[in-house]
């Protein structure tokens, strides 16, 4: 069965894809590699985001092993600089 995953995109990443939300089919179970798959497939400019945006959930970091799930809220967080 498939569903979708909530995500909340910021940043140049929210830039690249015109809006701050975005919703993804996802099967019952996705792994982070395939949530960045259909994402290219929808949104072929976010390619040069992939090796720095790391993907959260609740509020902490995901181990790249996790898996993920539909009705989830996941973020996708570019790397970030203050001072």
């Amino acid at each position: 069965m498939t569903a979708a995953l909530r995500l909340l995109v910021f940043g140049p990443v929210r830039a690249q894809v015109g809006a701050d939300r975005l919703e993804v089919a996802c099967p019952d179970s996705a792994s982070q590699e395939e949530l960045w798959s259909r994402l290219l497939e929808l949104h072929p400019g976010l390619e040069s985001f992939r090796s720095t945006v790391r993907l959260a959930r609740d509020g902490e970091f995901l181990p790249p092993d996790a898996l993920l799930h539909p009705g989830e809220e996941i973020a996708l967080i570019p790397p970030v600089s203050g001072g």
